[in-house]
C-alpha cells in the first residue's frame, strides 16, 4: 500500500487531485501523421478502453482512465499476478469471431459492476488486456526510463495467458502501417524510443494515427426527426461555454438510440449550453439541451472553415474521457 500512496501523490503533481481513485493517470498522445525514422517504435492502435493495472498482493485492482475501478468488469483477469508494487499499462479489447476488435462487444463488458453478471459475460463476451506498457515492477519505478528499456523490461516478464497478453512492437513505421490497414486495425502509435513516461500529460513523444478520421466532442444537446433522437448537436468546450460544430444525426442506430436518450434524459436543462449565438437557428429548433457532460467519437470527412463537420457519423460515447479534455483537429 506504500507504492499506492505514493503513486497516488505522483498522480496529483501531475495531473490534479481530479483523479482520485487511479493510482496514476495515464500518459497521452497526441494526434497527427505517421512520423519516421530510426527514432521511433511503433506498435497497433486497438478499439478498447485504457486500463491500468495495479499490483498491492493478490489480484491485481483495475483502473480506467477517468481513476474508476473497474475490477469487477474483467475477472478473467484476476489469474493474472504479478510481484506486489507493479503498476502496469495496457488496453482492455474484446475480438470479434473475425479476430478483429470491437468495441461494440466491449460496450457490454466496461460498465459491469456485478460480479455474477461479469462472470458470465467473461464466458460469453471475453476479453484481452493487451499490455504494452511497464510503470513500476517489484517497487521499482520505470517511468523515467526510455520506452525501449520499458519494453525489454516488460518482453522479459512473458506475460502471455489466456486473457492477457503483450502485443508486439516494431521499428518499421509504414510496414506497420500497412498491417494494421490489412488486418482492420484501428491505426498505428508511434512512440518516441527514448521517451520517458510522463503520467497525466498529453505528449508529441506519442502520436497517435488514426485511419478514420475521428475525433471527441461534448454533447450539449439533441433535436428529434424522423425518430425521437434525430441528431446530436455537439460541440468543443470554450471558456464562453460550448462552440458550435455540428449536428450529428448518422450511425445512431436502435440500439444508440436508446442508449443515448437514457443518458441524456437526466442532463435535460432549459439553458443551452452553447456560446450566445453559436448555434444556428435552423439547428437549434426544437433542441433539447443537456447539460455538457457527455463525450461523443464522432467520424467525419472534413471541416469547414468555421469548423463545423462535414458528414458527420456518430460512434460511440467516451465515458473513458472527460469533457475539458476534448480539443479540435487541425481544420
Amino acid at each position: 500500500m506504500a507504492l499506492l500512496r505514493h503513486l497516488r501523490k505522483v498522480n496529483a503533481f501531475a495531473y490534479g487531485d481530479r483523479v482520485t481513485g487511479s493510482p496514476l493517470s495515464p500518459m497521452l498522445a497526441t494526434a497527427g501523421d505517421l512520423p519516421v525514422g530510426v527514432d521511433w517504435s511503433y506498435e497497433f492502435k486497438w478499439d478498447g478502453v485504457r486500463v491500468l493495472a495495479l499490483f498491492t498482493g493478490g489480484a491485481p485492482q483495475l483502473f480506467a482512465r477517468s481513476g474508476a475501478v473497474v475490477t469487477a468488469a474483467y475477472p478473467e483477469i484476476s489469474d493474472l499476478h504479478l510481484p506486489e508494487g507493479t503498476l502496469l499499462d495496457g488496453e482492455m479489447v474484446c475480438f470479434d469471431g473475425a479476430g478483429r476488435p470491437s468495441f461494440t462487444a466491449l460496450a457490454e463488458r466496461m460498465h459491469v459492476r456485478d460480479h455474477h453478471r461479469a462472470a458470465r459475460l467473461a464466458v460469453s463476451v471475453p476479453a484481452t488486456y493487451l499490455i504494452f506498457d511497464l510503470l513500476y515492477h517489484d517497487g521499482i519505478d520505470y517511468t523515467g526510463l526510455p520506452y525501449l528499456a520499458r519494453r525489454e523490461r516488460l518482453e522479459e516478464l512473458d506475460l502471455s495467458g489466456p486473457s492477457w497478453m503483450v502485443p508486439p512492437s516494431f521499428g518499421d513505421g509504414p510496414a506497420t502501417a500497412a498491417a494494421a490497414r490489412e488486418n482492420h486495425l484501428e491505426g498505428v502509435m508511434a512512440k518516441r524510443s527514448d521517451s520517458v513516461y510522463l503520467p497525466g500529460h498529453r505528449s508529441p513523444d506519442w502520436i497517435k494515427v488514426k485511419f478514420d478520421r475521428t475525433n471527441d466532442y461534448v454533447i450539449g444537446g439533441w433535436r428529434p426527426g424522423a425518430r425521437k433522437l434525430g441528431g446530436l448537436l455537439i460541440g468543443m468546450p470554450t471558456p464562453d461555454g460550448l462552440a458550435f460544430r455540428g449536428r450529428v444525426g448518422g450511425g445512431i442506430g436502435a440500439v444508440a438510440e436508446k442508449d443515448l436518450l437514457s443518458r441524456l434524459s437526466p442532463l435535460a436543462t432549459r439553458d443551452s449550453p452553447f456560446a450566445a449565438g453559436a448555434v444556428p437557428r435552423e439547428d437549434a429548433k426544437g433542441a433539447h439541451w443537456v447539460r455538457p457532460e457527455l463525450v461523443a467519437e464522432i467520424r467525419y470527412g472534413n471541416q469547414t472553415p468555421d469548423r463545423r463537420l462535414r458528414f458527420p457519423r456518430f460512434l460511440r460515447l467516451r465515458d473513458d474521457k472527460l469533457p475539458e479534455e476534448c480539443s479540435d483537429d487541425a481544420p
